[in-house]
């Protein structure tokens, strides 16, 4: 076999003197190499023989073509997962149930879910959960196949992509949580995530109705937002996880991301699950309908199988749903304290666990007061 040169040296100047004119060829390795790829070569022919020499008499003889497409595996898998925020020692605090039991649903590539419930029924926890921001099994989540707390890599490349909660970060000693902003333009923001496609942000910025030249500590809240939703959408993702974000957008603003949600699935078969309060106009929106109460999955369904949402009575079907489920625990466990029952000082209950390790953001002030009472 001949040693093969360079193209940008096709006279091979100086590497005749450094390489032999032709490899090695012969020798025990070499014979005992070729036997193997000669029995490899007659095993895979062998069978092609008898199917041809087969002669073909009955249909019965010859198996159909499958016409079945392959399976496609879901890009949100939960699979009985159960959570509960630790103690400071790491441990689940006795006393206090998980906040999510027994969780489990499948959303295929390609939907725009919407998760509904009330205040305190684990929406945020969830999402934070699928975002890989609370560490849990390998097993009982997958996003893309894959375990998204233990595979960074989903979030590194953008493939998932979660956006939630205030734009905001503490300042040590000087108060409590301040919006992000400083005396600088929006664009810095923006052109701080690396390689990004150009016509990407030039349309998020057109469908976000941003000026790269806003002062960040001069404009309005929703204004914020609408850069802080950019700067989380600037990568093409294949899972989005958005907690509210839409509460400081104008109708006009949260329409059109809305839109450009929809076509992001519809053209890339992206997923997004959405958890929101805001309901007008969502009736064209969702694929999929998922309500969370008390951590456990209600209702998993598609739009089809929810009448309101063609007759445009989302909104009503959350308030019943949310009254429903108020009316029962309310008969359960009775009307709530007005007052502070001073019998139960030292207990430990669920609004008792130990904020932030202990310190309050901020702050020097820690939020134990004992070491056997530990509340915020």
């Amino acid at each position: 076999m001949p040693v093969p040169v360079a193209v940008t040296n096709p006279n091979g100047k100086g590497l005749a003197a450094a390489a032999p004119d032709q490899l090695p060829t012969s020798g025990d390795l070499f014979a005992k190499l070729k036997a193997q790829s000669q029995a490899a070569l007659a095993a895979k022919q062998e069978p092609e023989k008898d199917v041809a020499q087969r002669p073909a008499s009955s249909a019965m003889d010859t198996e159909a073509p499958s016409t079945s497409a392959p399976a496609v595996a879901a890009a949100v898998e939960v699979r009985g997962l159960n959570f509960a925020y630790p103690g400071l020692d790491g441990r689940p605090i006795p006393g206090i149930p998980p906040l999510i039991r027994d969780l489990a649903f499948s959303l295929p590539a390609g939907s725009t879910c919407l998760l509904l419930g009330a205040n305190g029924a684990g929406k945020t926890t969830f999402l934070k959960i699928l975002g890989g921001k609370h560490m849990i099994s390998e097993d009982a989540v997958r996003i893309l196949g894959r375990p998204p707390f233990h595979d960074t890599q989903l979030s590194v490349t953008g493939d998932l992509s979660y956006i939630g909660g205030n734009w905001q970060r503490d300042i040590a000693f000087a108060g409590t949580s301040i919006p992000l902003t400083g005396d600088f333009p929006a664009s810095r923001m923006i052109d701080s995530i690396p390689n990004v496609d150009p016509e990407r942000k030039a349309r998020l910025i057109k469908v976000l109705d941003i000026d790269p030249c806003w002062r960040m500590h001069t404009v309005s809240d929703g204004q914020r937002r609408r850069v802080q939703i950019c700067v989380g959408l600037l990568r093409p993702f294949k899972v989005l996880l958005l907690d509210e974000i839409t509460v400081d957008l104008d109708v006009l603003g949260r329409a059109d991301l809305m839109r450009f949600l929809q076509e992001e699935c519809t053209t890339r078969g992206a997923t997004v699950l959405y958890a929101t309060h805001i309901f007008d106009g969502l009736e064209f929106w969702p694929s999929h309908l998922a309500y969370l109460a008390h951590g456990q999955l209600q209702f998993f369904k598609e739009a089809k199988d929810v009448p309101e949402l063609a007759q445009g009575r989302l909104l009503s079907l959350v308030y019943n749903l949310l009254n429903e489920d108020r009316e029962a625990q309310l008969k359960a466990r009775g009307p709530r304290p007005t007052e502070w029952d001073s019998s139960r000082e030292g207990e430990v209950g669920v609004f008792s666990y130990a904020f932030n390790n202990g310190w309050v953001p901020g702050t020097m002030n820690t939020s134990l007061s004992t070491n056997a009472v530990m509340r915020n």
